[in-house]
């Protein structure tokens, strides 16, 4: 890990900010009639680039996401709970996390208000009631994501990923996206800084604050469709293998 550290008075700036971002954020979520999804996006992608703002992260884009029409199922590599925001800033859509994230303060009301599915990992009888809320969300043409590897790594790497929840796309016939995170430090070198992996919230929210800078990048893959596998773990398989050589790229130059 780098030892350049931000100044204090950065760090205290960018904290009041995170506070502003969480208050108005909080305010605005409470007030979203799940209804209407134009304002739901609308919302969901403000709280992406907000917290970004306050926290001065930089997001970039390698590859751009394609238009579909209808539902897309939208899967990445996990390394922070930055990850979150820097998707939601382009490719507006609910969430499929693990229970915990909702008992998490302030954050865990918000995302349940953005539409959030909190499942238990652990528990198998979770994984049909999931998939069929899933494709019915992909079947009324709302974008759903989830982080395959069911918890966080360091970003050097990926961890497995697991194959239950892409049978939803199978079930609803929608597309697949995947996407690569991949964070760098001020110096462009790629960074484990901002990884969630073995680390509290709160630790991990110090780290994050005492970067000089986090630039995060983000690459999406063509859109695929269920049809190009022969079931859920050939699904699995295709947004794994591109993610794997794209989280490897330029892996050498971790500071």
């Amino acid at each position: 890990m780098s030892s350049k550290k931000a100044a204090f008075s950065v760090r205290i700036r960018r904290l009041f900010r995170l506070a502003v971002w969480l208050f108005q954020t909080g305010r605005n979520l409470r007030r979203i009639d799940g209804s209407d999804p134009q304002r739901r996006n609308l919302a969901v992608e403000t709280l992406g680039t907000g917290a970004l703002q306050a926290l001065d992260v930089v997001l970039e884009t390698g590859t751009p996401p394609e238009a579909a029409d209808g539902g897309v199922l939208v899967v990445a590599n996990h390394v922070s709970w930055l990850d979150i925001f820097a998707m939601s800033a382009l490719i507006p859509a609910s969430f499929i996390a693990k229970q915990e994230v909702a008992e998490w303060p302030v954050l865990g009301k918000m995302g349940a208000n953005a539409g959030t599915v909190f499942i238990n990992r652990n528990s198998r009888r979770d994984i049909e009631p999931t998939n069929q809320a899933i494709a019915a969300a992909l079947r009324a043409g709302r974008n759903v994501s989830f982080f395959p590897e069911a918890r966080t790594s360091s970003g050097r790497d990926i961890l497995p990923f697991k194959a239950a929840l892409f049978q939803s796309a199978i079930d609803a016939d929608a597309p697949i996206q995947a996407v690569t995170l991949r964070y760098y430090d001020e110096a462009g070198r790629r960074s484990d800084i901002p990884s969630y992996a073995d680390v509290n919230l709160f630790t991990s929210l110090r780290r994050i604050l005492a970067m000089p800078q986090i630039r995060i990048r983000l690459d999406f893959a063509p859109l695929y469709r269920p049809s190009e596998a022969a079931d859920r773990y050939g699904l699995k398989d295709i947004a794994e293998n591109y993610i794997r050589e794209k989280v490897a790229e330029d892996a050498g130059s971790f500071n």
